[in-house]
């Protein structure tokens, strides 16, 4: 078993704003690689959010963004579970920047995919695909299914 120092629980802490105990852990899962403790907190992460899924997320905060000029105003609240996550600056940022992106995109109808009739989907294909420079010699190099992607009428996102 490796030997484990505070600042290596810290750093690794900082960089991927895990828990204390759950750092420590994973560095001596990963003999003391922070490489391989990074990873090792990534896929305890994903097997540990079906059991984050029950939770309820009763914390958070509200922010506003006024556009320059006052003609576009956006108020946004973001929750999440405790009071400490609501408190550090990485929260607020996010609160921030989804303030100001919503406040950027005036045209947004839809907030998932499965909003979208499927009608508006298909005339967007339509659309997209009676482009005069999409009918001149085309050709498909390599095909990818995703599920659950927003189809963008962006040609570059199609």
């Amino acid at each position: 078993m490796a030997d484990i120092s505070a600042k290596q629980v810290k750093e690794l802490r900082d960089k991927t704003g895990a828990g204390m105990m759950d750092c420590k852990k994973a560095l001596i899962e990963s003999n003391g690689d922070a490489e391989k403790a990074s990873e090792w907190l990534r896929q305890k992460g994903i097997t540990s959010a079906a059991k984050k899924e029950s939770r309820v997320a009763s914390e958070g905060l509200v922010h506003s963004y006024i556009h320059t000029g006052g003609r576009v105003g956006v108020l946004v609240e973001i929750n999440c579970e405790t009071d400490f996550v609501a408190r550090r600056e990485e929260f607020k940022t996010l609160a921030r920047d989804v303030a100001m992106q919503i406040a950027a995109s005036p045209n947004v109808e839809y907030v998932k995919v499965s909003d979208i009739p499927p009608e508006i989907i298909e005339s967007e294909k339509q659309i997209e695909m009676g482009r005069d420079d999409l009918g001149k010699n085309q050709r498909i190099s390599r095909k990818r299914l995703f599920k659950d992607v927003l189809i963008s009428v962006s040609r570059s996102f199609l």
